[in-house]
This record gives C-alpha cells, sequence and structure tokens, in this order.
C-alpha cells in the first residue's frame, strides 16, 4: 500500500505541537529541578540554624525555693531594697560584688533609720551563709597570727585571700579594684573579718551568722548602677 505524504498544512501543525510539547516538557524539569534543589537548600539552613543544643546549667536541688519566695532572694540584693533583719528594717545603700577564683560572693551596706551602717554579706559555699558585720574602729589588733583576741573572744584564722571587686553607688569604694582579707572564727558563730580596699588600711569586723528566718526582704530599688 501506498503511504500518502501528509499535506503541508498538516505537516506544519504537527511540527509545531511537537516543538511545543518539547518546551513545556523542558520547562517542567527545570521546575522539577530547581524545587528539588530550593528543599535542599532550606534543610541545610534548618540544619545549620539549629546546631546542636546545650544543656542548661543543673540548678541547685537543695536551694530553699520556698524561703526564696517567701521572704526575699538575698542573692538578688541591690541598692534600694529593704532588708528587716532581725526586726530592724534597714536600707541597702550600696553593694560591692567580690571575686575570687572560681568563688563569688556580695557585701551590701545597710542604713537604719537611726543612720547606723551596717554590713551584709552574701555568700553560696554551696549552701546560702549570710552574716551581719559590724565595724569595730577602735580596734588594735592586726591580722595574721593562726588566733587573735577581741572583746574579750578568741577567734581561730578561717581564711584569707584577695579579690576583685565592682562597687556600686553609696559604698564610698572606687569602682573597680582589689580587696584583701583575712577571715577568723570563734565558737558559736562569731566572725572577725580583716579587709583591706586598694591601698587603704585594713578595717575590722565583727560578725554574726544569721538563720534564714530572721531575715526578710522587700526589693524595692531598680537596676543597680556601677559607677
Amino acid at each position: 500500500m501506498r503511504l500518502l505524504p501528509f499535506p503541508p498544512s498538516t505537516l506544519g501543525e504537527a511540527v509545531v505541537n511537537g516543538s511545543l510539547a518539547y518546551v513545556v516538557t523542558t520547562l517542567g524539569c527545570l521546575v522539577g529541578v530547581a524545587g528539588v534543589v530550593i528543599a535542599v537548600i532550606a534543610v541545610r539552613k534548618s540544619r545549620s540554624a539549629s546546631g546542636p543544643k546545650t544543656k542548661a546549667a543543673p540548678g541547685d536541688p537543695f536551694r530553699d525555693r520556698d524561703a526564696d519566695a517567701l521572704r526575699g532572694d538575698p542573692r538578688a540584693l541591690k541598692p534600694g531594697d529593704i532588708v528587716e533583719i532581725r526586726a530592724v528594717p534597714y536600707t541597702v545603700r550600696g553593694s560591692v560584688h567580690l571575686v575570687e577564683g572560681g568563688w563569688s560572693w556580695a557585701e551590701h551596706l545597710l542604713d537604719d533609720a537611726g543612720g547606723v551602717k551596717r554590713w551584709l554579706s552574701v555568700e553560696t559555699d554551696p549552701d546560702l551563709e549570710m552574716v551581719l558585720w559590724t565595724s569595730e574602729p577602735g580596734a588594735t589588733v592586726t591580722p595574721g597570727a593562726p588566733t587573735l583576741e577581741i572583746a574579750g573572744r578568741r577567734y581561730n584564722w578561717d581564711e584569707s585571700g584577695q579579690a576583685r571587686y565592682t562597687a556600686t553607688e553609696g559604698t564610698g569604694l572606687d569602682p573597680h579594684g582589689t580587696m584583701r582579707y583575712y577571715d577568723y572564727q570563734a565558737p558559736g558563730g562569731a566572725r572577725l573579718s580583716f579587709e583591706a580596699y586598694g591601698e587603704a588600711g585594713w578595717e575590722v569586723n565583727l560578725g554574726e551568722e544569721l538563720r534564714r528566718a530572721e531575715v526578710m526582704i522587700y526589693p524595692q530599688g531598680g537596676p543597680e548602677t556601677v559607677r
């Protein structure tokens, strides 16, 4: 059987239709490839952004958070707060934060209604420890000996060292510097401390360790400001 040739018009339409089909198929492939590339890039960016998870440092399981909620957190004391110690209210005039190696603690200058100034030290070692200090400007003892006697009580050397400090306004200290110290203890929890800030001489303080139930905190002030 003889095959009849396509008429010219029919042949042209077939060529055009075939070209369009090729173009559409090619575009479809390109779109599919682009979609795959975009998806791969998005997955890589997501993985890069998330990165490895770091675990938060575990908190102290023995910390008395109920007491923090009911009586205030001594670790968060700042200038302007009110502290009631053994039923006597004090205002925090200024704070000193000290660091020695891996240890840190704070000392807060307190002022009562009569203008009496005392210091409250707050340390976690690892349990919370608070000591109320009274200055002894007339004391003639000097630190260094294994035992010292003052005000009829004998104190034994406990520790000594040098720390870096940062002070807020109201303490009368330079904003930054170093502090040398000697700490002594007597039976029953009585404390004796010698401190020297910068090039100043020794300041002598007698301390009483406080129980948590003896301290109530009423936050009042804003954020601490360092000079």
